[in-house]
This record gives structure tokens, sequence and C-alpha cells, in this order.
């Protein structure tokens, strides 16, 4: 039964459940992709499929707008696909269960996906409607957005006639996004440094969970806390008590862009010693609660001894837990010209134990290459410290801010015709895809908006129907403007 039809403005909503029912988070694309393909040569209109797995749908302009600048609409396809623990949905392969509570969507158990989701289905209903005003169109929807802009990475700049971006990839309304900060992932391995463990110990599993979490770059600067690094911290106060204590499995969130929710640590520890290692690290957890209990009022921690364990590595605990302590997290620097921005920061988004290592994947961020270049260097020096190697990948270029825009002089103009005053305009510590966009075509000039939406990237995520609306006549008029 479909649960959205009776919103307004129904053709976005529409398209919108219908994505929402076709599983789509990154690297699980294949639905999607077809989606678009089939969506495009229903209506006749030409469409490039690339082989990195954008779908890009061309509109020629109808009459009267010939002459006009052409628009390029760009979302991505893909979303943060987590759900809650214990859901027993698998993301893979399951519909999203959305619901409509007021004026919010959202969906049970599992994030929503209005990122970017919202912004393919704008394109579409505009790329589906014969009454809507507008100058030659370009909708680039890419793929894998959220692991690395691999799509905007790889998009060939020549199959894209038009120069000026409508990014729809913001999340609050009435705010321009005219500049973001650039990145890269960085995973970091160490090895397992023991053949065996003797006899005579305990296994126990140890959660750290309840945190909020969110997106690692429009909310890294709340001081939240993460689950991985708390794990090392509490790991590390067990050491204290006996350090001839070693970890066998290690496991911890879902996206290198997304501040981690929980971990689970999976140990081996002296018998005689299991009681105060365990009493231990439960004292610990009690002081991090205290430390966020602003922040993260909802951190637990909860120790389960074990009969048995699966071993996928067998690394020194003070070993792991040092090198977990010393890796960064956070804030590195704020910018000195835009009062609250934050300027650079990494995430620890991935922990995971298989075939005799761990790994702990992160999202760095900056609006400097050099600082950006800097942290990823320290990270390889800590890494190479411990005897580890480092992978650098998805690395992606700022959007540097235009004094002249045409674009945005335009939609700010038509903005403050539609709601009588003018928009926010900023730049954000999150990345953007404009940046490669701008980097394959100098000329091009960009603008980032879209509608209120709240917790992206979590299972609280929440996508306002009246904003959206809003938003949509808000691009419409841009479309239908001369300039």
């Amino acid at each position: 039964m479909r649960k959205l039809s009776s919103l307004e403005p129904q053709k976005v909503f529409g398209f919108f459940e219908d994505i929402t029912q076709i599983p789509h988070g990154s690297y699980n694309l294949d639905g999607i992709k077809q989606y678009l393909i089939d969506f495009a040569v229903s209506r006749k209109l030409e469409y490039v499929a690339d082989d990195v797995g954008n779908v890009i749908i061309k509109k020629p302009a109808t009459s009267g707008y010939e002459n006009v600048p052409g628009i390029i609409i760009q979302g991505h396809m893909d979303m943060v696909a987590v759900c809650d623990e214990g859901s027993g949905i698998d993301m893979k392969t399951s519909p999203l269960d959305v619901f409509v509570e007021g004026d919010l969507i959202g969906a049970r158990h599992t994030s929503l996906g209005g990122d970017d989701g919202i912004a393919v289905a704008m394109a579409l209903a505009i790329l589906d409607s014969d009454d809507i005003p507008h100058p030659s169109l370009d909708v680039v929807i890419t793929a894998n957005e959220e692991t690395g802009m691999e799509g905007a990475y790889g998009l060939d700049i020549s199959n894209v006639n038009n120069r000026r971006l409508l990014n729809i990839d913001s999340e609050d309304e009435g705010i321009f996004t005219v500049g973001c900060a650039g990145g890269a992932r960085v995973k970091c391995t160490i090895s397992s440094d023991t053949d065996s463990i003797p006899d005579g110990f305990t296994i126990l599993e140890c959660k750290v969970s309840g945190l909020l979490g969110g997106h690692s770059g429009t909310m890294i600067g709340l001081g939240r806390a993460n689950a991985g690094k708390l794990m090392g911290r509490i790991l590390g106060a067990g050491c204290k008590v006996n350090s001839n204590a070693f970890l066998l499995k290690l496991t911890g969130g879902t996206a290198d862009n997304a501040i981690m929710l929980e971990s689970i640590a999976t140990i081996a520890v002296p018998s005689a010693d299991s009681g105060a290692f365990g009493s231990a690290m439960m004292d610990e957890c009690k002081i991090i609660a205290k430390e966020y209990a602003d922040t993260d009022p909802g951190i637990t921690f909860c120790v389960t001894t074990l009969d048995n364990a699966v071993n996928e590595v067998k690394i020194s605990l003070k070993r792991a837990s040092d090198f977990l302590n010393e890796l960064p997290f956070g804030v590195i620097a704020m910018s000195k010209d835009i009062e609250g921005l934050v300027q650079t920061s990494l995430n620890l988004g991935i922990l995971k134990s298989e075939s005799g290592e761990m790994t702990a994947e992160f999202s760095v961020r900056s609006s400097i290459g050099s600082e950006r270049d800097e942290l990823i260097e320290r990270l390889k020096k800590i890494t190479e410290g411990f005897g580890g190697t480092n992978k650098v990948t998805g690395v992606y270029p700022g959007w540097e801010y235009k004094t002249e825009s045409p674009l945005r002089d335009k939609m700010i103009k038509v903005f403050k015709d539609m709601y009588g005053y003018e928009p926010k305009v900023e730049a954000i510590h999150a990345g953007l895809e404009c940046g490669f966009f701008m980097d394959k075509a100098s000329d091009i000039d960009a603008v980032s908006i879209g509608p209120d939406m709240q917790d992206i990237h979590t299972t609280s995520e929440r996508l306002s129907i009246s904003s959206t609306a809003r938003t949509y006549e808000y691009v419409l008029k841009v479309l239908a403007d001369k300039d």
C-alpha cells in the first residue's frame, strides 16, 4: 500500500516512495540504476549510463528557454543504509518501511535515504512533467557518493553540456552552500602479533552502545562521542589491571563518514583477573558517561562472559588499545575566516578484524589541502609506529568560494521574491560533489540547496514534508527565471 501518495507535490513524493522500495545503499545500486534507466527509456529521454555507475538524463529546453543558460540538476543515488540493532532487517534486500508523522517522513528502524533520494525524486518529477518551463537540463545522478564520491570522481564531464550546477544535497532550507571541504578515506591496519592464546584465559565480550552518532562532517563539531575511541579507552583501563590480555575480534560502525554508534570487542583475559578487569572497564565507562552526559546521555557498556569465541585476530590488547587511543578523532582546527566553521577534522567510522588484521577506517576532511595531507601523514606515522600500514583512497577536492556567481545571484533574487528575505550563504565542512565538477570544468558555477532533514545517516533520520514542497516550488521558480 502506498503511504506517501496523498502528499504534495504528489509526483515528488511518488518518486521518492518508489526509491525507498529499492535497496540502494552504497555499492548496492544495480536496482536504482536500472530504475533510472527505465525511467529515461519510457519517456524517450536521452541518457548516459557510464562505467562508474552514474546516470545522466537530458531534457531539451522548453519553448522560449532555448537561449537561457542550461542547468545541471545533481544528486546521488546511494544512501547510508543503517538499521537498529536487533531489527533483523537486511539493508541489501529489504525495502524501507516508511511512515508519516505530522510534517515528517521517517523509516521504521532504518535510515530513510532522504539524503539524497529526495534530490533524485525532485529531478524525476521535473523530467516527467510537460508543463514546467525550463532551460536545457542535464540531470546527473552519481553513484557511491557516501563512500568517497566515487561517481563524481569518475564522471566524464564531456557528457554534461551545461555549466550552472544546482546540487540538491543539503539539509537546511534557506541555506545556500557555496563552498565545502575536501577530504579522503584512510584505512589503518595492524596485524596479529600472537600465534595462540595460552590456557587459563577467560573470554569476554565488551560492548559500547547508546551513542547518538551522526554525519561526520556536519555534526563533528558537536563534540559527540565515537564508540571506537571509547572502546580503546575502556580496553586500556582494563589493561592497567593486567596487560597480558588479547584482542580476538573487534567491530564497529558501517560507514567512514558516520560517527560510530557502537563497538563490540571480544577479548581474552587471565581468568584470575577477569573480575577486576571487567570492573576496571565498567569504572572507566562511568567516567566517560559523565564526560559525555550532555552530548551522548545514553552511553552504555556491558561485559559478557563467553564459553568460546571466533579468533579473527590475536593482538596484544594493550597494543590494540594503545593504537586506538593514539589515533586522533574529531575537530583538529577551526576556520580563522568563517566563524564557527570546522576547518579540519577526522572521523573513525569503521572498525574491523578479519584474516589476522585489525583495521580502522577514517574520513579525513579539510578546506585546506595541506592540512588534509598533513593529517593523512599523521595517521600514517602513528600506524607505522605500531608496525602497520595505511591505504589512502577517495581523495576529493574542496570547493572554493567564487566571488562572482551569476547562478548564486539569480537564486538569491528568486529566493527573496518567494520568501521575502535573503537566504543564508555559507561554506560547510561536509564534502559535496560540486568540488569534483568544478575541478573537471573550472567554468562551472554551483550552488547547493535542500529541504530540511534531521539526523541523516541514522535511524532517526527525518524529512520535512512542508520544506520539501517549498524547496521544490523554489527550484521550479529558479528554472522558470530567464536571467
